[in-house]
């Protein structure tokens, strides 16, 4: 759906310092149905990587290619697109029903249809008792639900995401989490920015990872967990009515097993010891 094509962006503060690389010769593709994480520390440069999609900077050479299904020309591509970004500018004098009629009345949205909208999603994102409230009085997590609402209430085909979580309660989280899944469930390609690797482990199928501009990693979660996962199991049986919890290898688990059961021993749990993405992340970045 998009590809970067060997992205790089770099800076000079001023004539005698050296090019400073915000990204580094960049290229990955994100397909139709993704739901893709990307990954990186704070001024890792997946701002900079996000502003150069939404063209509000140009990168210093590579290309960003659309598919067809976007559209053929800016216009097209930009009005299926859905954008949040980490920092959003909502007009604070509006209320929030005056600030999603304007947003939807620059998708010439019908103002029936948009009407219909507003309902639905502010009662979905659980914004719609503040509505009619000016946005200066809003916190900064109703501030995020309003901007969610606006960057999806033309329907996107794809969906841009940076920081989407930032600000939100637990239980704004765990809200925002579900609502992504349920739309790249109903076919929006979602690709959006954390530095908050559990949140990306938990509902993206993919992820992309960048370290100081550079890409370190672009692929399916699952197999980068496999790739570093290791032969051990963790077992855990009871004996003597206590618990017991122990790290064995592959070539020793079926001499193990067959002793504990010929001893009469409850076996409650096998499972192949796995890493946590984060874990992988950290070892990486080493």
């Amino acid at each position: 759906m998009i590809e970067f094509v060997n992205i790089t962006k770099k800076f000079k503060a001023n004539f005698w310092e050296k090019d400073f690389f915000a990204l580094d010769n960049v290229s990955f593709k994100i397909h139709q149905g993704d739901l893709v994480g990307f990954l990186g520390a704070n001024g890792a440069g997946k701002t900079t990587l996000i502003k150069s999609l939404m063209e509000f900077s140009r990168q210093t050479s590579g290309e960003i290619i659309f598919d067809p299904v976007l559209g053929l020309n800016s216009l097209e591509i930009k009005s299926n697109i859905g954008y949040l970004p980490e920092r959003a500018y909502l007009y604070q004098h509006l209320t929030g029903r005056e600030f999603l009629n304007y947003t939807g009345a620059l998708n010439n949205i019908s103002s029936e249809k948009l009407k219909n909208l507003i309902k639905e999603w502010s009662e979905k994102i659980q914004i719609d008792y503040a509505l009619d409230r000016q946005i200066r009085g809003y916190s900064k997590g109703m501030q995020q639900r309003l901007g969610f609402i606006s960057a999806l209430i033309h329907g996107p085909k794809f969906l841009v995401l940076d920081e989407p979580l930032s600000g939100l309660d637990p239980i704004g989280r765990k809200e925002f989490k579900t609502i992504m899944k349920e739309l790249n469930n109903e076919g929006i390609t979602i690709f959006f920015s954390s530095h908050i690797v559990s949140d990306v482990e938990e509902i993206c199928n993919k992820v992309v990872f960048i370290e100081k501009g550079k890409l370190i990693y672009n692929g399916s979660i699952d197999e980068i967990i496999i790739k570093n996962s290791n032969d051990n199991y963790t077992l855990k049986f009871i004996k003597d009515d206590v618990i017991f919890t122990e790290s064995i290898k592959e070539n020793q688990k079926n001499q193990i097993l067959s002793n504990l059961i010929a001893s009469n021993v409850s076996i409650l749990e096998l499972e192949k010891e796995k890493p946590t993405l984060e874990e992988i992340i950290y070892k990486i970045k080493q």
